[in-house]
């Protein structure tokens, strides 16, 4: 049942192929996309390399990459291992691999990955050290030191310990995903055991040293230590640190299909099933091959799906780390709240006047909460209805949205359960706007609903008037304070009104309705997206397409802007993470670029921009140039109207191309260079934002011209 389900799955989601269909593709100017994610992840561990960026920074950075590849492998390598076994002939239509051949690559290119991983930390925990900030081995303690851990092992952590060995009594027991454990080969008399405790989930991940500010022990050596007191009637062979990686891709048809059954309770039953899949990893901190050999054994797993390091196998403890030491950090950074809103006029009034655009980090957030805080208590205001696929763990969305329901507003709420990793998260929330009075719906079977929208409608004399809310981003203030995204806010009716459609048909289950202005996927996003760049295509070498992006693989699409540069358009794509389209590819790809910029802030805002000029057309989207974004799930577009804002937007993307210090730039052969240029003005593009907050002006009536275009969207000659 579970492999057919995940075959469909991949199937519907695209790129995926049976047999040999995949050689109908043109694979000369695509790459695959697991080793295009994990050259994306190598970004991330060379932020952590960078002598550039402060060292907790830095270290955090490699607590970012190691935390990103446990999910790549929990995910895509989980449901590439899935596929192996259900489908072996599939072939996907980028780099025309089967899923074993994609496995293999990833193990063989994980391999350097890490090894580049334990350089980087030891280089991080030297030169942190000069700072007062030390991972002190147990072994090298000072002896007072020494006793004040003894002390808490004894007090704190000793009486939670439950060790194990492995003997026809003593059955291998379930090592939960991503749990540390201190594992053992034990030797009595003759023979041979494995012994295995875990480290306690209550327990901290380090234990900070109270005469040394700044120093601290992790809680798995002071584990690994005792050991041999633990298993005191065998003599140790071997030990390791060791961490198993599960298969975390669980497949969510058969809960949606049973109609007579309560979602939240069918996704809690599949939540608890993804804790018990099959291992698809083995992490060992330390050498010991025979043990490795027998715990593979055990897990039923070969030895290229295991690693040995010497990094720290969980890094995130980066964040508890503090120090005095400003300079080891980041400078710090408020968000502001935009100098043109006036904070005693209601929003309600501002958005009237002209759109208003939010620029996360350096925006706050607080604007649209206060807009939502004013409309839950304004007697006018009938309803509120929105989109909620991640929040914050202290959301203050979710405070005002109860409190507009309990205020007698008719709040509705689509409340995607299905969101990765945070599935029991939002069945907590939807729990709690019920109960709050919202009427709360899900995503529609078999399609996420990721689009951000909210709608407010009040009640005036003159009749019903309208704010919407379109996001590129969440509802989120902890990622509202680290992603760039960008909040639009408008008071037009034709965006009212597809936003009332739009909420009306997820309410009888309708994907198929149709809007005004609004592009909506599953039906209209990826259909326009073609016909916008057909018309970019047909102006030729005048023709300008740039697109924002967290990741480029929808096959069609790719062909598509392929076709485009073939044609002499000049295409810009500026792409964080996965990017299967090639540039510079002689005659296929000659025309298009490709730029990732990986910094401070996390890059997700999605902005599509075609023509210029009178010509300029824009959107704000929540969707990636993604089958799965495009496809197979529910996601929106907006069109960008106000002058003001399409000219900010375009010298944003402008700002992108020319960044010299984060950016890298994909070569022909899928690598990526960084974009420094010998002698040239150090160009940051988050620097700038930090420095120059954005501004706009209060009103767009009677203005002129708000930004002059950069040279990088006028044509070249």
């Amino acid at each position: 049942m579970r492999r057919r389900a995940v075959y469909q799955s991949l199937r519907r989601q695209g790129g995926i192929s049976v047999s040999q269909a995949a050689e109908r593709w043109d694979l000369s100017y695509t790459q695959n996309r697991e080793l295009s994610w994990l050259a994306f992840d190598q970004r991330v561990l060379e932020e952590a390399a960078d002598p550039s960026v402060p060292l907790m920074e830095r270290l955090r950075f490699l607590s970012i990459f190691t935390s990103n590849l446990d999910e790549f492998f929990m995910v895509r390598v989980g449901s590439l291992t899935d596929l192996a076994l259900v489908a072996p002939n599939a072939r996907e239509n980028k780099g025309g691999f089967s899923p074993a051949e994609q496995l293999r690559r990833i193990y063989a290119a994980v391999v350097p990955l890490v090894r580049q991983r334990d350089q980087v930390y030891r280089e991080l925990i030297e030169a942190l050290a000069e700072h007062g900030v030390a991972d002190i081995p147990y072994k090298e303690l000072k002896n007072g030191e020494r006793e004040y851990v003894r002390a808490w092992y004894r007090e704190a952590m000793r009486p939670l310990l439950m060790p194990q060995i492995i003997d026809p009594s003593h059955p291998f027991p379930h090592l939960k995903n991503k749990t540390l454990y201190a594992a053992a080969l034990l030797r009595e008399g003759d023979k041979r055991r494995l012994g295995i405790v875990g480290v306690p989930d209550v327990v901290p991940p380090i234990l900070p040293l109270p005469a040394r500010p700044g120093a601290f022990v992790r809680t798995e050596d002071i584990l690994a230590h005792h050991l041999r007191k633990i298993f005191k009637i065998y003599q140790i062979e071997e030990q390791a640190v060791v961490s198993v990686t599960r298969n975390a891709d669980i497949s969510y048809d058969e809960a949606m299909d049973q109609e007579d059954l309560d979602l939240r309770a069918q996704m809690t039953k599949l939540l608890r099933q993804r804790e018990r899949l099959a291992p698809v990893r083995l992490e060992m901190q330390g050498e010991a091959p025979a043990l490795q050999a027998m715990l593979l054994r055990r897990l039923r797993l070969t030895a290229e799906q295991s690693y040995v390091c010497t990094c720290p196998l969980v890094l995130k403890y980066a964040y508890q780390l503090d120090s005095l030491d400003s300079a080891l950090f980041y400078p710090p950074h408020a968000p502001a709240y935009p100098a043109w809103l006036d904070r005693e006029v209601p929003m309600w009034e501002q958005i009237r006047q002209r759109d208003v655009l939010l620029f996360y980090p350096y925006h706050s957030m607080q604007p649209f909460l206060d807009l939502l805080r004013q409309s839950a208590a304004d007697p006018a205001v009938v309803s509120i209805q929105m989109t909620i696929y991640r929040v914050a763990g202290k959301s203050a969305v979710i405070k005002h949205l109860c409190a507009a329901a309990e205020n007698g507003k008719a709040v509705t709420v689509l409340v995607e359960l299905r969101a990765r990793f945070d599935e029991g998260n939002n069945i907590t929330w939807a729990r709690e706007l019920e109960e709050a009075g919202c009427r709360v719906i899900y995503g529609p079977a078999g399609y996420k609903c990721h689009g951000k929208i909210c709608l407010i409608t009040r009640k005036e004399k003159t009749g019903l008037s309208y704010v919407t809310q379109i996001g590129t981003g969440n509802y989120n203030e902890k990622t509202a304070a680290l992603y760039t995204d960008f909040s639009l806010l408008t008071a037009d009716r034709t965006i009212a009104a597809d936003g009332v459609a739009f909420f009306q048909n997820m309410l009888i289950g309708d994907l198929r309705g149709s809007y005004g202005k609004l592009l909506v996927a599953p039906v209209s996003l990826k259909q326009t997206l073609l016909r916008l760049i057909d018309g970019e295509i047909a102006r030729g070498d005048r023709g300008r397409i740039i697109l924002k992006t967290n990741a480029v693989t929808e096959r069609e699409l790719i062909d598509k802007l392929a076709e485009a540069s073939q044609a002499g358009v000049r295409v810009d794509l500026i792409v964080r993470g996965i990017c299967c389209l090639v540039p510079g590819v002689p005659g296929k790809t000659d025309h298009i670029t490709v730029t990732s910029i990986v910094g401070e802030f996390l890059e997700h805002s999605r902005i599509y921009c075609f023509g210029e000029g009178a010509l300029r057309q824009m959107y704000l989207s929540s969707a990636d140039i993604m089958t799965r974004n495009q496809e197979r799930r529910v996601e929106i577009a907006c069109p960008v109207e106000s002058r003001e804002v399409q000219d900010f937007l375009s010298d944003y993307l402008a700002r992108l191309l020319g960044d010299n210090v984060k950016a890298r730039r994909m070569l022909p052969d899928g690598g990526f260079v960084r974009a420094e240029q010998a002698g040239a003005v150090p160009v940051s593009v988050q620097q700038f934002y930090l420095d120059h907050p954005p501004q706009m002006r209060a009103t767009e009536r009677g203005k002129g011209r708000g930004w002059r275009l950069p040279e990088l969207f006028r044509k070249r000659k």
